[in-house]
């Protein structure tokens, strides 16, 4: 299976990951060809394997990875996982660990690495900002000990038990992202991690197509509150306004302790004031009773909500939440997700944000908030280009039509639009807002990189699967600042 993977490496690469006597032990694995080395990280994906990895054939719904076998003991892989039925294909080739499935193996290595782990262990979910957030932590609590996080967005069925088979042993913090798009996914995934803290950063509908109703999201997203350790701790958005039933799920759980944040009165980690400028914000918050001024690299208020999160998850891992405020002002958004890109026109710079990655009507609020206070140049324009929101199911059309009003109050001049689902919002815009559409990224693109100028601030925002970075690349290509 091969995947757009960027790490395949413990924290500390230096020292072993896994003994074979160990590896082969976690999985009930049989060796076959040649004699099993160390193995210093795991991989997935040819592409990005390096020496000493382990490499497991996952099938996926394209392709085999035992088709990539061969590559990968050719990279220098330190054995290749296969199943039982295809080691004899491959036992000249190199070192192999054959078992039953492979991608059972990949769950029980996972599952070892787990329970020889002493890491204090978060778990995140959410329908907006799941990614940010675990980004946010990694970032912070790498500064207080050797902390081991989901690569990308490895939120699944595959991607979170490679995750754990990644974790050295000698992590004090583990944090993972989980995902779904189906009720009943999550549940399997947080039994594996076996968090002390849980969090939920928001209910939005997403995934409407799938589960019905943000009720039923709701409900799914609470499932991460199925795997805590006896003892454990729910963090809950206390302004959304399925508080009340998340409550209900967290108390339901093995939690001791629940607290929440937001700006909510009553929130124990709350939003007390925010000044945001173009690319950075300042936060007052009150964290347990104590008061906390910090800076975050970054702005927008919901970016600031996350901080919160940040910190309520912090301080229930036995962080430092001092130390972690301050490491806030050092993170920057993932990439697609809010990156501030400077570019060069004619006659002066414009500002890119890049929102590429992904896409719901609450983040794409979020995306036209800052917008509307980003500052422009003389001349410039505020411009949206948008590509449709996927996966919200009959309700799809009037979401996107809904886009409208925040259009208008962030003050945005001119709309692209791409995808069969934005015309709904095009057509609801007055004249003087269209810029263009087109039903796809791609046909959009060359209006879009004609249109833009010198002054304007541009954010690009949809779904991945609208292909909406296309156009990011593009603007990136033709208008590159010139090399200092």
């Amino acid at each position: 299976m091969t995947t757009n993977s960027t790490l395949s490496r413990p924290a500390d690469a230096a020292a072993p990951l896994w003994q074979p006597d160990d590896l082969l032990a976690a999985m009930g694995a049989r060796a076959d060809g040649a004699p099993l080395r160390e193995v210093t990280g795991v991989s997935i994906d040819t592409r990005t394997l390096q020496p000493g990895d382990l490499f497991f054939a996952i099938r996926g719904e394209a392709r085999d990875g035992h088709d990539f076998v061969p590559a990968a003991l050719a990279r220098g892989a330190a054995a290749a996982v296969v199943a039982e039925d295809r080691a004899a294909e491959f036992r000249e080739l190199g070192p192999l660990c054959a078992v039953p499935d492979v991608l059972d193996a990949l769950v029980a290595l996972g599952l070892a690495a787990r329970a020889r782990t002493g890491a204090r262990i978060a778990a995140i979910t959410g329908s907006v900002g799941k990614t940010g957030t675990k980004e946010a932590l990694r970032a912070v609590l790498a500064a207080q000990g050797p902390t081991h996080a989901s690569a990308a967005s490895y939120n699944n069925h595959w991607g979170v038990p490679l995750t754990l088979a990644r974790m050295p042993s000698a992590s004090r913090f583990g944090v993972f992202e989980i995902g779904m798009n189906h009720a009943g996914e999550i549940t399997p995934l947080t039994g594996m991690v076996r968090p002390h803290v849980a969090a939920i950063t928001t209910v939005e509908p997403v995934h409407l197509e799938n589960l019905g109703s943000i009720e039923a999201i709701a409900d799914a997203k609470a499932e991460i509150f199925d795997g805590l350790e006896e003892g454990g701790v729910a963090v809950l958005p206390r302004d959304n306004p399925h508080f009340e039933r998340l409550l209900r799920h967290a108390e339901a759980s093995r939690a001791t302790r629940i607290v929440t944040f937001g700006e909510h009165a009553e929130a124990d980690v709350r939003l007390v004031g925010l000044a945001m400028k173009p690319d950075m914000s300042i936060v007052e918050a009150s964290v347990h009773g104590s008061a906390v001024a910090y800076r975050l690299g970054s702005p927008g208020r919901h970016v600031a909500l996350n901080s919160l999160c940040v910190l309520a998850v912090c301080a229930g891992l036995g962080a430092d939440v001092t130390l972690a405020a301050l490491a806030l002002a050092h993170v920057r958004p993932p990439s697609g997700r809010g990156e501030r890109i400077v570019l060069s026109a004619p006659g002066g710079d414009m500002a890119l944000y890049d929102e590429s990655y992904n896409a719901n009507p609450a983040s794409m609020r979020a995306a036209l908030s800052i917008l509307g206070q980003a500052p422009l140049g003389p001349g410039g324009r505020r411009v949206a280009v948008l590509g449709d929101m996927l996966e919200l199911g009959p309700e799809g059309p009037a979401l996107h039509a809904g886009l409208a009003p925040a259009i208008a109050d962030a003050g945005v001049d001119v709309v692209f639009c791409a995808g069969p689902l934005m015309k709904n919002l095009f057509d609801a815009l007055p004249a003087a807002r269209r810029g263009a559409w087109a039903s796809s990224a791609s046909e959009l693109e060359p209006a879009v990189v004609a249109a833009v100028r010198a002054g304007d601030a541009i954010t690009v925002k949809g779904s991945n699967g609208s292909r909406t970075a296309t156009i990011v690349a593009a603007l990136k290509s033709r208008f590159a600042p010139p090399a200092s």
